[in-house]
């Protein structure tokens, strides 16, 4: 069977749940620190959609750092087809919720210019969080493609 980059317990696909662990929190951080987020709810998604991909994207990372340590192969079809169920459920959440928070913020930037300084909105604070969360889902797009592939190899 091909390695594929981004596999399960390889250091690639470390390297990959690392990042989306990583870029995930920061998008928990930005947006935490943005005063007034809690009164839109698709914010509030967004918080707990990355909330959801930290946990596991940090727990795939604890298993490949497991399999690396000990040299196993997690290519097994039940690991595989956990990880394709995970992966895409964690892609598409976290794809809502970027777009969906995407869109409040050009509602409000653009349509009523709720982000000029007399209205004192973080705008940018929100801006940098949904880019994260994007980037946060671009990882987590390629890990679930991989997985795919791998499912269909094994």
């Amino acid at each position: 069977m091909k390695e594929l980059i981004g596999s399960p317990g390889t250091a690639s696909g470390l390297v990959l749940r690392i990042g989306q662990c990583m870029f995930a929190a920061a998008a928990i951080g930005v947006m935490v620190s943005a005063m007034g987020f809690s009164n839109y709810t698709a914010f509030c998604y967004l918080i707990a959609s990355m909330g959801l991909q930290v946990l596991w994207s940090f727990g795939l990372a604890c298993l490949d750092v497991y399999a690396l340590r000990i040299k196993r192969d997690l290519q097994n079809p039940v690991l595989v087809s956990l990880f394709v169920v995970g992966d895409w459920v964690t892609a598409t959440l976290s794809l809502a919720a970027a777009c969906s928070s995407a869109g409040v913020m050009v509602l409000y930037a653009r349509d009523l210019d709720f982000c000029r300084p007399a209205m004192h909105i973080p705008c940018s604070r929100f801006q940098i969080s949904i880019a994260l969360a994007f980037i946060t889902w671009f990882f987590t797009a390629i890990s679930s493609h991989v997985m795919f592939w791998i499912l269909a190899s094994v």
